[in-house]
């Protein structure tokens, strides 16, 4: 945590583990999984008690093993700290939720598709511009290259959990110790400039 905290200040970022709602963007009830564009899947019973389980550990300071450093290439980068098994969940991508319409010419470079609504006006984004938590340092592979797309270790996945959309960040293999953590920024809709990462 500590190495987080270090980025978030270096930001000007506060920590925030939950998806937050301002009046001035999106309401929480815009947050509706039943309005994404062809259906999004929802987690099982047990999956969202593991989720939950997961977000009470980390709320008693039991975190993943996880460490945040700076590369002077590619910026702040996640490392692991130890071995992760494959299909772990690694975090939640956490931040505030705002319209995508109202994100049109944002330079946050972090912004993750929460909800792609039938109806676009409904669209929405996470931005863990103000907010969030260490999902936001974990970076994206250049997918059009076969070196970058070896880097991915890292898979986000949207699911409908209790009605509301949620992100979360799962290991699409086993990590060893000091690995960087990677995945495609280009997941949905493929609009993500990615050919100039490392």
């Amino acid at each position: 945590m500590g190495t987080l905290g270090t980025a978030l200040t270096a930001l000007h970022m506060e920590f925030s583990n939950e998806l937050t709602y301002a009046p001035s963007m999106a309401l929480r009830h815009a947050n509706q999984a039943k309005l994404e564009n062809d259906g999004m899947q929802v987690l099982s019973k047990e999956d969202t008690e593991t989720l939950e389980q997961c977000r009470s550990m980390c709320k008693s300071g039991l975190w993943p093993p996880l460490i945040v450093k700076f590369d002077s290439r590619e910026g702040y980068t996640v490392e692991a700290n130890a071995a992760i098994k494959d299909m772990t969940l690694i975090a939640e991508y956490t931040g505030d939720v705002d319209y995508i319409r109202n994100r049109q010419n944002d330079d946050c470079d972090s912004m993750m598709t929460l909800l792609l609504a039938a109806d676009p006006s409904k669209s929405l984004v996470i931005c863990p511009d103000k907010r969030g938590n260490i999902a936001r340092f974990i970076n994206g592979i250049n997918n059009h290259t076969s070196v970058g797309r070896k880097k991915q270790n890292v898979k986000c996945v949207r699911y409908d959990v209790k009605g509301e959309c949620r992100v979360l960040l799962v290991a699409i293999r086993d990590i060893g110790k000091g690995e960087r953590l990677y995945y495609d920024y280009k997941g949905y809709e493929h609009e993500y400039p990615t050919h100039h990462f490392l």
